[in-house]
């Protein structure tokens, strides 16, 4: 999601239909249903929308009450399409009408988990790439062929259109559209006041191996290299330096550090310097060039490429849409986490 300083999404339509799953309308509504104002967080209008009044049953004796009818879509700036309890639970053809209409009208869509198995459905992800979880790959296949499923991905995007792998990879999806839309802050904050991680890349895996007791042991001297290269983001570092701090060889660093975070050590650090960067154009008046050598990122125009192919935003776009007079200058406060 692109977006300009004068349309930054805050009507969220959370789509229900019987066999939606709670933890993720739950997810949804902790994200964008939750008054957090008072420390800064926009004002966001969620509405539960679905084909009529009446309460839609949950699994566990549950049931929503939804607010609005699917006639609400057409207000909303981004739908939102929970997980299902049985991957195979036909959506309404009411439901399915309205999300195509709403795709047809350029409305972002998102879907968690199995979700994507409802924009499926309607024809959505014909001929486009999706995730689901990795569990459900195969399934989402084999009954819709025409979708070009990827299996390991937490989440990604194609034609305006948001999937996701399961529960927490829904979590990341949720915050990195509030980070796209509000600014890499807004979304630390909801996910601070969530005690969740605030930054997860789409492109990280979502199956991370268990660490035996000898990796535990390798688990906590990586720790202590990207706490490292945090503290030190504007130095210039490189896989053979970082295995070196970790005491291993090139070659043993960089599979453990896949193996216990999901990504390469350089994709990870460039995520980490972006991220810093953002924080350092939200808050900051510091020129371009300074950003970039801040954060290790180097020249403006590497920065520009780098937020181009991750954020579809250039770094001077961004700081337009989100930067807070009120800021400060010091580079310690846009350190990301580990």
């Amino acid at each position: 999601m692109n977006v300009s300083p004068q349309h930054r999404p805050s009507r969220i339509a959370l789509v229900a239909f019987p066999g939606v799953r709670a933890f993720d309308v739950s997810v949804i509504t902790e994200v964008w249903g939750v008054d957090r104002t008072d420390r800064g967080v926009p004002a966001f209008d969620l509405r539960r929308v679905a084909a009529d009044p009446a309460p839609v049953p949950l699994r566990g004796g549950l049931s929503l009450t939804p607010d609005r009818t699917l006639a609400w879509l057409d207000r909303a700036d981004l739908i939102v399409v929970p997980g299902l309890d049985d991957h195979l639970t036909p959506a309404p053809e009411p439901v399915l009408e309205a999300l195509r209409s709403a795709h047809s009208r350029g409305t972002p869509l998102a879907a968690l988990c199995g979700g994507a198995f409802t924009l499926a459905q309607a024809g959505l992800l014909d001929g486009r790439r999706a995730v689901t979880h990795w569990n459900l790959t195969e399934l989402l296949s084999t009954h819709h062929p025409r979708v070009t499923v990827v299996p390991d991905a937490l989440f990604l995007h194609d034609d305006n259109i948001w999937t996701s792998a399961g529960t927490a990879a829904g979590i990341d999806l949720c915050l990195h559209l509030v980070r796209t839309s509000h600014g890499a802050e807004t979304a630390a904050t909801i996910a601070r006041s969530m005690v969740t991680a605030p930054f997860r890349t789409g492109t990280q895996a979502q199956f991370i191996e268990q660490p035996t007791p000898q990796s535990d042991r390798d688990a906590d001297a990586l720790a202590s290299v990207r706490a490292h290269a945090l503290a030190h983001l504007a130095d210039p570092h490189t896989v053979a330096g970082l295995a070196a701090r970790a005491g291993m060889s090139a070659r043993t660093f960089a599979r453990h550090f896949q193996a216990t975070t999901g990504t390469t050590p350089l994709r990870w650090l460039i995520t980490q310097r972006i991220a810093a960067a953002q924080k350092l154009l939200e808050r900051t008046d510091l020129p371009l060039p300074e950003v970039a050598r801040r954060t290790g990122i180097g020249s403006e125009i590497t920065m520009r490429q780098h937020f181009a192919a991750h954020l579809a935003i250039s770094p001077r776009d961004y700081r337009l849409a989100f930067h807070d007079t009120g800021g400060q200058t010091e580079v310690d406060s846009a350190r990301p986490h580990p």
